[in-house]
């Protein structure tokens, strides 16, 4: 029974999964200084943790900036690579059953496309993301490693960073309620501890992720919105962008694996229709 390998090769961190039979098996992602060493890497580990060997592997389908730095196949195996706004939109649809969605790929940076059924369209993207997440982190926490940001945002509060409606009307403004931002870090002060300003950081990323997602949805006609790439794995990821949900009336997923749709969706993908 072969196996088609989907990779996703972003700039410092490769996804991979395998489709057999039409279902996926377990995703992995690995970390390295370069995206030929993450790719190999992931890809001898990956056939090493499943149990797998070469000749059970069918073909390879690469997608990602890093992609771009592949030249010919992969230990001997046809490799194909695939429109990474496919395989983002397609990976999407398949983690949550969908048939039309905006789905947004949220990695260093942030892209987002349009899936209706078998078509992708890229809408946009916007460079708030994982890397300004890390980029502010370093320098006003201290710390890059994406666990301890987290770690610090379990203990933070908002409202001491953030300013609300309600802090600066005396009545709710039309739909938005006393506690919506009314702007990011517009009320910290000398006494706010790393742990607000960390889960202030995290708030600001994903509430500008979330608006460019509604402006999207509302172009192209769906309230479907599918969140995936690696920001999706910060706990909680759902009650950032409940408020959001409410408010705008938005149908917000973040399905299982969503750190993989990219990979899954390059897996999945008619490479013929390409």
């Amino acid at each position: 029974m072969t196996t088609v390998i989907g990779i996703d090769i972003g700039g410092s961190t490769t996804k991979i999964v395998g489709i057999r039979s039409g279902e996926h098996m377990n995703p992995m992602q690995v970390k390295a200084t370069d995206p030929i060493t993450s790719l190999y890497g992931a890809f001898g580990r990956y056939l090493s943790e499943n149990d797998l060997s070469i000749p059970d592997i069918s073909e390879i389908r690469i997608t990602g900036v890093g992609s771009s730095f592949v030249k010919g196949d992969i230990y001997g195996i046809k490799t194909v690579k695939v429109n990474e706004f496919s395989a983002i939109g397609l990976g999407g649809l398949y983690l949550t059953g969908l048939s039309d969605a905006i789905v947004v790929s949220m990695g260093t940076g942030t892209a987002f496309v349009h899936a209706k059924g078998d078509k992708f369209e890229h809408l946009g993207g916007t460079g708030v993301g994982g890397g300004t997440l890390l980029g502010l982190s370093s320098k006003l926490l201290g710390t890059k490693n994406f666990k301890n940001i987290c770690d610090l945002a379990a203990d933070g509060d908002l409202s001491k960073v953030d300013l609300a409606v309600g802090d600066i009307s005396k009545s709710e403004a039309g739909m938005l309620k006393n506690e919506t931002t009314a702007s990011n870090f517009g009320r910290i002060s000398d006494y706010a501890s790393k742990n607000d300003i960390a889960v202030g950081l995290i708030n600001m990323v994903f509430q500008t992720i979330g608006m460019l997602a509604v402006f999207a949805s509302r172009f192209s006609d769906t309230n479907n919105i599918i969140l995936c790439g690696s920001l999706t794995g910060i706990p909680n990821t759902n009650e950032f962008f409940s408020v959001i949900n409410t408010l705008y009336g938005a149908n917000i997923y973040v399905p299982n694996n969503a750190e993989f749709a990219t990979a899954l969706g390059a897996a999945l993908v008619n490479v013929e229709s390409e």
